[in-house]
């Protein structure tokens, strides 16, 4: 007679029951593991019994089969190992089966039965109570982010015979709390660091407030990374619903940080120009997140972006567009979220000095050598980044001058924390929670134009030859700029405003 133990498998961000049956038969002791498993399951049988044995348990005699159903899912990753040891350990009748039935086990196993944490414990945990299991049992440095789920009991094991001793009751578990911890708000550089670029701070602020894009373009030494890197102290905080979702995220991707269980403070991720494109949406054999997922609901940061091999700045546009990116391999197809606001800096020209007045016949590039430069972002692309920003070195004069009148982040973050609450009261009942998200149905609802700022902007549209995701691209940060000054409804000011961040075509 087979036991029958239950655990679950990884698809994106989501997870999948798989039932653990294990069975065994006089014959030529051999153990084979069936069912789709990949390298690291089929190892499982040498860590599996090594641990039940130096664990001090009795092995069953002659052919042991482990089959992983359903047969057609591939399994991936050690996290079988402590499902399959405990219905090995089962047919010595040292733990009782009717414990299996309401319970699902997750966790690796060392060789001498200690039991290690593997990833994706959150959405493990959230998939077993939407299941209707009542208890989850887990490795102990797990525990604390599988008790975010509420509504299930999480049973923390450090060792193979703890897992037997609570099955037989003889171990009391004592309620999980999780490890929470405050929102970082601390930044290594503060606006009050940036000296002069007064316009610049402003485009970074509306960014941070509505989860605009944002393309910075100036010489070198003019201060964009150092505002990429001001921009991570004036996101708005994160509501309980987001950090869950982004925890989520990094529990999968095996990235959440040891010390927290609960990612709190909102994503700035920086990309090298060397990166490839799976590198920066996901995949791979087994499709795990790239960088746009690991930035959902923060920052994405992409500097010297024109030195980005082409392939890779054109699949960033269909994720920047819809908010998610679908993964499609043979054997599955995973859709992540990537909800993020992309921050670019890039240089006038390959030598950095065109059209600079300060190093005004410094440029030594031909315009055929500038023009290609520039097409390296196509007009698709550059057509989804809301905010376009020319950014101009600073004179020494205000580079020396003391600042006694520059914001702190912390009293722009305010501004933008106040903006970001309307927003989400705006969208209350919707899926989405910042301007940069609304379709056009939701334009129309929440963007009502007066005649002066209709005239405004179709004049600006006209004039300028825009797109049509360019004219709505300047009424959502139109909106985005009224929600900063405190204004429930868009005032021509705030289009004009709007509009001149919009791309303008150079060549």
């Amino acid at each position: 007679m087979s036991s029958k133990i239950y655990s679950v498998e990884l698809s994106g961000l989501d997870g999948l029951l798989v039932e653990i049956e294990v069975d065994t038969r006089m014959s030529i002791p051999s153990f084979s593991i069936v069912g789709l498993p990949d390298a690291a399951v089929m190892e499982a049988k040498e860590r599996v019994m090594s641990a039940v044995k130096n664990a001090g348990f009795p092995l069953p005699r002659g052919k042991i089969v482990v089959n992983l159903a359903p047969a057609d899912l591939k399994k991936v990753g050690p996290r079988y190992d402590v499902p399959i040891a405990l219905g090995l350990i089962a047919f010595s009748k040292l733990v009782p089966e009717a414990s299996f039935k309401e319970m699902v086990f997750l966790g690796e196993l060392s060789l001498d039965g200690t039991v290690r944490p593997i990833t994706g414990i959150l959405v493990s945990t959230e998939f077993a109570r939407r299941c209707g299991f009542k208890k989850i049992l887990v490795p102990k440095e797990n525990a604390s982010e599988a008790a975010l789920i509420q509504g299930i009991e999480v049973i923390p094991v450090g060792h193979l015979k703890e897992a037997i001793l609570y099955l037989n009751g003889g171990l009391c578990i004592l309620p999980i709390v999780p490890r929470m911890t405050e929102a970082d708000t601390s930044t290594t550089v503060d606006m009050s660091m940036i000296k002069g670029q007064r316009q610049a701070k402003r485009a970074l602020e509306i960014a941070a407030a509505g989860g605009h894009n944002i393309l910075m373009t100036g010489a070198p030494g003019a201060g964009k990374t150092l505002m990429a890197r001001a921009l991570r102290g004036i996101l708005p905080d994160m509501t309980q619903a987001e950090m869950l979702e982004v925890t989520r995220i990094y529990s999968v991707a095996g990235q959440l940080p040891k010390s927290q269980s609960l990612i709190s403070s909102r994503p700035f991720r920086m990309v090298h120009h060397t990166a490839s494109a799976i590198s920066i949406v996901g995949g791979g054999q087994n499709p795990m997140p790239g960088e746009i997922t690991l930035a959902h609901r923060g920052v994405l940061f992409m500097d010297e972006i024109a030195e980005f091999p082409q392939q890779v700045l054109e699949v960033l546009r269909q994720p920047i567009e819809d908010g998610y990116m679908t993964i499609s391999r043979a054997k599955a197809t995973v859709t992540y979220p990537s909800q993020f606001c992309l921050v670019a800096a890039m240089n006038p020209c390959p030598c950095g000095y065109f059209g600079v007045e300060k190093f005004k016949g410094k440029c030594t590039c031909v315009m055929t050598k500038i023009k290609n430069y520039h097409r390296r972002l196509s007009g698709p692309l550059l057509d989804r980044i809301d905010i376009h920003l020319k950014v101009e070195p600073v004179e020494h004069a205000a580079l020396i001058s003391p600042t006694t009148d520059a914001e702190q982040s912390e009293t722009v973050r305010e501004r933008v924390n106040r903006a970001y609450q309307k927003q989400i009261a705006r969208f209350k009942g919707y899926k989405i929670t910042r301007n940069a998200e609304m379709d056009t149905a939701q334009i129309e609802k929440f963007c009502v134009l007066d005649a002066e700022s209709k005239k405004l902007l179709h004049v600006a549209i006209n004039d300028l030859q825009f797109s049509a995701r360019a004219y709505y691209r300047a009424i959502k940060m139109a909106r985005t700029i009224a929600d900063l000054d405190d204004q429930e409804h868009i005032h021509p000011k705030h289009v004009s405003e709007a509009v001149r961040y919009l791309f303008k075509k150079r060549f």
